[in-house]
C-alpha cells in the first residue's frame, strides 16, 4: 500500500474505539498473563514511559514502520525487538512529547517530522514496573534514521504488508532473565521475533489499521 493511500485509509482513527486488553490478550504469554490477574498494580507505583509506532513512506513510497532491536547489557529487556521510546522525563510536558522525544533520540526522526494519530491502551511491565502508553503517529518523508548506538543495536524497518500478513504471527519457546523454557505468541518480522509488552502493543496497533484498511 502507498503511503498516500494508507494515510487516506487512516484519516477517521481518531473515531475508532480501542481494542484494549483483547488485543493485548491475545498476544500475551501464559505466565504473564497469570501474573497480571494477581497483580494489584497501584501498589506497585509503576513509573511511566511512552513509546510511539511510527509509520512512514520508504522511498519507494510503500508504508512501513519502524521497530528497533535494543542493545544486549545486564537488564531485562537486553537484546529485545521493540518500539522507539523510553520513560517520562520532568522536562516532558506530557506523555506524547516523551514518545516524540525518544523517538528522536533512539531513531533520530526530528520532532517537527512526527504527527501523532492517536494514543492506544497503556498496558503494565511487571519485570521493569513502568505503565508503558503506546502512540501511533506517521512521518511524511522517509527519515533519515540515526541510530542511537548506546541503546539501539538495530533499526529495523518493517513494511505494512508483512506486519498485517497473518503468516507472521507465531509461537516460539524461549528463555528469559525471568521465565525460562516458555512457549510465547510473537510477530516474526524480518527475522526477528517480537514477543511480550512490544507484540501486546504491535496486536492492538493491527487490529486498529485492519478496522480501517
Amino acid at each position: 500500500m502507498t503511503f498516500s493511500e494508507f494515510k487516506e485509509s487512516i484519516s477517521k482513527i481518531e473515531k475508532i474505539d480501542l481494542f484494549g486488553e483483547k488485543a493485548h490478550m491475545e498476544m500475551s504469554p501464559n505466565f504473564r498473563t497469570k501474573e497480571l490477574r494477581e497483580l494489584d498494580v497501584v501498589k506497585k507505583n509503576p513509573r511511566k514511559a511512552a513509546v510511539l509506532a511510527l509509520f512512514y513512506p520508504n522511498k519507494s513510497d510503500e508504508t512501513y514502520i519502524v521497530l528497533i532491536l535494543r542493545n544486549t547489557y545486564k537488564g531485562i529487556h537486553s537484546a529485545q525487538m521493540g518500539f522507539p521510546g523510553g520513560k517520562v522525563e520532568l522536562t516532558d510536558k506530557d506523555l506524547e512529547e516523551t514518545a516524540i522525544r525518544e523517538t528522536y533520540e533512539e531513531v533520530g526522526v526530528r520532532p517537527e517530522n512526527i504527527n501523532i494519530l492517536k494514543k492506544l491502551t497503556k498496558i503494565y511491565i511487571p519485570p521493569s514496573n513502568f505503565w508503558v502508553y503506546p502512540f501511533i503517529g506517521t512521518a511524511n518523508h522517509t527519515p533519515n534514521f540515526v541510530r542511537q548506538e548506546t541503546e539501539v543495536e538495530k533499526i529495523v524497518e518493517v513494511s505494512l504488508e508483512d506486519f498485517l500478513n497473518e503468516s507472521n504471527l507465531v509461537e516460539k519457546r524461549l528463555s528469559t532473565s525471568y521465565a525460562k523454557e516458555v512457549d510465547v505468541p510473537a510477530f516474526l518480522l524480518n527475522g526477528h521475533v517480537v514477543w511480550g509488552a512490544t507484540a501486546m502493543m504491535l496486536n492492538e496497533v493491527k487490529m486498529v489499521l485492519k478496522s480501517l484498511l
